[in-house]
Formats: C-alpha cells, sequence, structure tokens
C-alpha cells in the first residue's frame, strides 16, 4: 500500500494525537493544509509538515515548495522552515543535490532555513526528506471555511508538478511512448511555477477557504476542501484548465491529469461578488485561472455527519480520494 491514509484511518491517529490548547484555532484534521496557532495581538502562526519521497530529480526544490504551499493557502506568508534528511547511504553527491536544492528554492523563496536533521538509514531505497514550514498571518484562511453560493477557482491548471515528474523521472518511458523532446523540456520547466504564494497572496484576502491539491491531483483537493467544510463541491471536467503539455505527456502515460500530483495550482472558494475583482487581479499579476465550479450544500443522503462534503465530478459523487496514479509507475521502475 502507498500514498495517504484514509479518512477513517487518519481520524483514529489523530483521536490519539497530543493534548488540546486554547491557542490552537485550527487542529490537525482530514484535509486540512495546515495548524493555525493563536500568537496574541491579532497574529496567527501557520505552521505545516509534507514529505517529499519518490520524486527523485527535483525532490529537494519539491520539498520547500509543498511544504511553503501549506502555509500560503492558509492565508500566511511563508517565513521559516526545518528539513529532515534520510539518506540511504553514504553519498556526498546526492547530497550535495538535494542540499543546494533546498537553499535554493528557499532562497527564491525568501525563506529562511533555520534547523532539522541528516542521518544515514539503509533500510531506505531513496532518500526521504520532511520539512516543516512556518509564517505569520492576521487574516487565517481555512480548507474548511467554503460556503454555500461560493465559486471554485483553480490557478494554472492541473498536474503542474505531475507533468514535470513524469517530463524527469520517467523521461525515457515518455519517449517510448511518442512524447517529442520539445514537450518534455517544456514541461520540465513546470517545476519553475510550483510555487502558489503569488496567487494565495492575491486571493487570501477574497477566498473563504484555499487549499493546495498535491498527491490526488485536482480530484482529491476537491475531495479534502469539501469534506473539510461539509460542502458539495460541483464541477465540470471541461472547466478545468489542463496544458497542451499535460495533456499529451499523461495520453502517452496511461495517467489522469486530474488524478496525478497537483502541485502548482490552488484551489480556493470566492464568494460571487468577489470572482471577477479576483481573476483580474490574478491577471494582472500573470497567472492563470478559472473557475471550475460552485459550492453547494451537502446533498448527502446517508446521515453520516462525520464527513457529508463530496466532489460532484461531471455529475458523480466521490468522497473517496483516489491513488495518485504516479505510485503504480513508481512501484513499475523499482
Amino acid at each position: 500500500m502507498i500514498g495517504k491514509l484514509d479518512p477513517d484511518t487518519l481520524g483514529r491517529v489523530l483521536d490519539r494525537t497530543g493534548a488540546s490548547s486554547a491557542d490552537l484555532l485550527t487542529g490537525a484534521a482530514y484535509g486540512e493544509d495546515a495548524a493555525a496557532i493563536d500568537l496574541g495581538d491579532g497574529e496567527t502562526l501557520v505552521v505545516s509538515s509534507d514529505p517529499i519521497s519518490l520524486a527523485a530529480d527535483r525532490a529537494g526544490t519539491l520539498g520547500v515548495y509543498v511544504a511553503c504551499n501549506d502555509v500560503a493557502a492558509s492565508g500566511a506568508d511563508p517565513e521559516f522552515l526545518t528539513n529532515v534528511i534520510f539518506l540511504p547511504e553514504e553519498n556526498d553527491e546526492t547530497l550535495a543535490t538535494l542540499t543546494e536544492q533546498l537553499d535554493a528554492a528557499a532562497d527564491a523563496l525568501g525563506v529562511t532555513i533555520v534547523g532539522g536533521h541528516t542521518e544515514y538509514v539503509p533500510a531506505l531505497e531513496r532518500p526521504l526528506l520532511s520539512l516543516t514550514a512556518f509564517g505569520r498571518t492576521d487574516h487565517h484562511v481555512p480548507t474548511g471555511g467554503a460556503q454555500p453560493g461560493d465559486k471554485l477557482l483553480l490557478t494554472k491548471g492541473a498536474a503542474i508538478e505531475g507533468t514535470g515528474i513524469l517530463a524527469t523521472d520517467f523521461a525515457d518511458d515518455a519517449r517510448e511512448a511518442g512524447v517529442d523532446q520539445a514537450t518534455l523540456d517544456r514541461a520540465t520547466d513546470f517545476f519553475e511555477e510550483i510555487s502558489i504564494h503569488p496567487e494565495a497572496t492575491h486571493l487570501r484576502s477574497a477566498a473563504t477557504a484555499m487549499h493546495d491539491p498535491t498527491e490526488g491531483g485536482v480530484v482529491t483537493g476537491c475531495v479534502e476542501l469539501a469534506a473539510a467544510s461539509g460542502v458539495d463541491l460541483v464541477v465540470d471536467s471541461e472547466s478545468i484548465p489542463i496544458r497542451p503539455e499535460t495533456a499529451a505527456i499523461c495520453e502517452a502515460m496511461g495517467v489522469d491529469p486530474l488524478r496525478i500530483f497537483g502541485s502548482g495550482a490552488l484551489l480556493a472558494t470566492v464568494p460571487p461578488a468577489a470572482v471577477d475583482t479576483a481573476l483580474d487581479a490574478l491577471a494582472g499579476a500573470g497567472i492563470d485561472a478559472a473557475v471550475i465550479g460552485e459550492v453547494r450544500e451537502s446533498s448527502n443522503e446517508d446521515g453520516d455527519d462525520s464527513n457529508d462534503g463530496a466532489l460532484v465530478l461531471d455529475g458523480e459523487r466521490i468522497t473517496t480520494a483516489p491513488t495518485d496514479q504516479l505510485y503504480p509507475l513508481w512501484e513499475a521502475d523499482a
């Protein structure tokens, strides 16, 4: 088995975790991007941790962006990072590559790496990174804040991260499947767009909820946002932007661009009256975005109040996040 825990198992884990604090505004929960802690005087500390274990070619770069994206999606500016690096063997070249990537990505975001841990773990087959990002805000935006009537926006497009991974980790397979080198080169450049901090900055004053779709792509991101908010997200797949490079590589590799790693895009729910202003602000910053659906009251009919939100995609009600379709490719390549 590979991938995230299912919501029920995760719920059992979270029920056994930690003590409560009156300063905790948003704690660990299915779908929530980050924890929010009240610092007093109207200031909130946002904290999020994320691992990187499979995207070998750009693991350090992705590790920084993915951790910081969750903080940005919560309405904060990422400021500090800790990084933990586990290496399967002593390899100076691998360590140098990872640390150079970590430093360059953090520097590009203006984030300071303040500590962490590094060690060798021979039981591992590949490097494993885990990063924790910290940021402060006076306007925390939870994943679970979507309201019926809101419109659902997606920036950039589906599978930005997944496309970059396919173009690097699986470049030989993609070429054999008929993808030309020029397409792979353009797709590799998608790694430069993984940060969602710019769009989060423009959307956070208007958004009722924001979420960073990572593992499982846009579909999983919508399922998580819907579950956290207790609402239905009604989405038309034809309205979801998919870049030509993404479409070409995903078709050749036999994967669904809506169900592979989606970092680089931001999901945001915005009240109807603020949609045009939000889209104009994004366009002015050179960030593509589209309205892909709307928020409605949950149509759950089974009476289960613990998780009554869902993604309704082209009329199909989806309550269970799919396994990311890149995982079988890594397993086959192992």
